[in-house]
């Protein structure tokens, strides 16, 4: 079960509302996305942190074979 760019931008978006973020289909399957966050509360956070935060606002999109979204690379950082 394939799941769409503007919906990954969504969930994102309900943690980090003032975030800068890019979401891009690498290879046109719906199933293996990168997502690029920049938000200004990363600057408290390590880069474990950062990642945790995002993939929780996934709500389980992730999660084992039932999962909609099979692939996701994550980049986050602060803005400079």
């Amino acid at each position: 079960m394939a799941i769409e760019a503007q919906e990954i931008e969504d969930l994102i978006r309900a943690g980090f509302p003032h975030a800068k973020i890019t979401v891009t289909d690498l290879a046109g399957d719906g199933n293996h996305y990168a997502a690029e966050v920049i938000d200004a509360s990363f600057k408290t956070m390590n880069r474990v942190q950062q990642q945790r935060a995002v993939y929780a606002t996934l709500k389980g999109k992730m999660d084992g074979a039932n999962g909609q979204l099979h692939a996701l690379a994550l980049t986050t950082k602060a803005p400079d």
